[in-house]
């Protein structure tokens, strides 16, 4: 059986490109996948108005969602941020950090947000013990001869080569574990430009995948969306750009 999966990140409502939005959603109606997997920056500002429009444009997809925050979703308030840094994910609560089982395929979430760090740019990522735990343990859920995905938002380690730029405490030691434990891809977003390698993780390969952005907030690539197709254990990934 045939699995498709489509991995969409940085939307950054606030900011968002409607001509990008509308073709995504297009191809959503158009080809129906399986799931959707956005991998955090939902908004610009984590305002209440730019989370409804994502919440709504979301809603009107009408497949399985999996959602990670990112670092732009939680509040600029620092005591808003400490005390309830996720609280208007609450139109979006049940789609986020979801796992999803689908045939041939398991998706696990990894949050790689925080709302406080000990160094002074807090857009960069962290990957928690309590986070990592909770992977580690979905992940012995992944069906026999299945492909299991993490989905996060900061990539996990840093590879100029493949325009990677995370900054992710804990996050090598945690791919390494992650490989360990059966995880074969990781899915992330933050770098607004798509990516697609196989790495070596404590002497395990894992393939790191990242996506681009549906924003005006571009870099190196056009708005785009990656497109993976799982059958039989292998997984082709093609990387769809706006013309």
């Amino acid at each position: 059986m045939t699995t498709r999966l489509f991995h969409v990140s940085d939307l950054h409502f606030g900011c968002a490109d409607e001509e990008a939005l509308a073709w995504f959603a297009a191809a959503v109606a158009a080809e129906r996948p399986d799931a959707v997997a956005v991998t955090g920056d939902l908004t610009m500002r984590a305002r209440h108005s730019e989370f409804e429009a994502a919440a709504q444009w979301l809603a009107a997809l009408g497949v399985p969602l999996t959602i990670e925050p990112g670092n732009h979703d939680l509040p600029w308030n620092p005591l808003v941020r400490l005390v309830r840094p996720y609280r208007r994910f609450r139109h979006l609560e049940r789609h986020l950090e979801r796992p999803i089982d689908l045939p041939g395929v398991h998706i696990v979430p990894l949050k790689t947000t925080a709302r406080a760090q000990l160094r002074r740019n807090w857009s960069w990522g962290v990957v928690g013990r309590a986070s990592l735990g909770a992977a580690l343990d979905r992940l012995e859920d992944k069906p026999k001869d299945g492909v299991a995905i993490i989905a996060a938002h900061h990539p996990l380690v840093d590879r100029d080569d493949i325009r990677s730029r995370g900054r992710t405490l804990g996050g090598a030691r945690a791919l390494s574990r992650l490989a360990a434990a059966g995880a074969d891809i990781v899915l992330s977003g933050h770098v607004h430009d798509p990516f697609d390698a196989v790495i070596d993780a404590g002497g395990r390969p894992i393939r790191v995948i990242g996506a681009g952005t549906l924003s005006h907030r571009t870099r190196a690539s056009r708005p785009s969306f990656n497109m993976l197709t799982i059958e039989g254990g292998k997984t082709v990934m093609v990387t769809r750009v706006m013309e």
